[in-house]
């Protein structure tokens, strides 16, 4: 079984590219959805969140806006929170490659936002970056709900820059020309890889 790892920075177009690898019939495991899950109302992460962040927790979920100005340009609580979440996600990706190698699938995606920054290159065969113009990824992330240039910068200062991304990818999708391009991009190397 191949393992690809999906990666890209914020606005770049990875969750448009996992969609695409779901239609083409390719199991995903989402590290962001998984984290999600693990701080909603009865997930693994919520206790221990609460005892080391107090007031993040709320109606039995952890209240996300309040964690995120809890660790806000704090290192070491940012480290915390890590320490805390990043373990609990890699059981969950543990268990989704156990279960796609059950099904004999021939190809899984790792979509992992931060895949270079925690060192998540070197359980993956093979690194697909999405990549887009900074023009492009700065458009659509202020057009999302809530977010700022305070946040955008603060999400940027963690994110490897997107050139040495690219430098250190397998595959580069470009996802700033157009979408039918990148989802051709996809198909090409979904079919490349089966027959490899």
């Amino acid at each position: 079984m191949k393992v690809l790892g999906l990666t890209g920075g914020i606005g770049m177009g990875k969750s448009t590219a996992a969609a695409v690898f779901r239609r083409l019939g390719v199991p995903v495991f989402d590290a962001d959805a998984t984290v999600h899950r693990l701080q909603a109302r009865g997930g693994r992460a919520v206790r221990p969140i609460g005892e080391a962040f107090p007031g993040t927790v709320r109606d039995g979920r952890v209240d996300r806006e309040a964690l995120r100005k809890a660790v806000l340009g704090d290192p070491a609580a940012l480290r915390r929170l890590e320490r805390i979440v990043h373990p609990l996600v890699r059981e969950e990706e543990r268990r989704f490659l156990a279960r796609a190698r059950r099904r004999g699938a021939p190809l899984v995606v790792l979509d992992i936002p931060l895949l270079f920054e925690t060192g998540g290159e070197r359980r993956v065969d093979q690194v697909v970056v999405v990549s887009a113009p900074p023009a492009v990824q700065r458009a659509r992330v202020l057009a999302r709900g809530g977010m700022t240039e305070e946040r955008l910068a603060a999400i940027l200062a963690r994110q490897m820059p997107d050139a040495l991304k690219r430098r250190r990818a397998d595959h580069v999708i470009r996802t700033g020309l157009s979408r039918h391009h990148a989802q051709r991009a996809i198909r090409r190397l979904v079919r490349r890889l089966r027959q490899a």
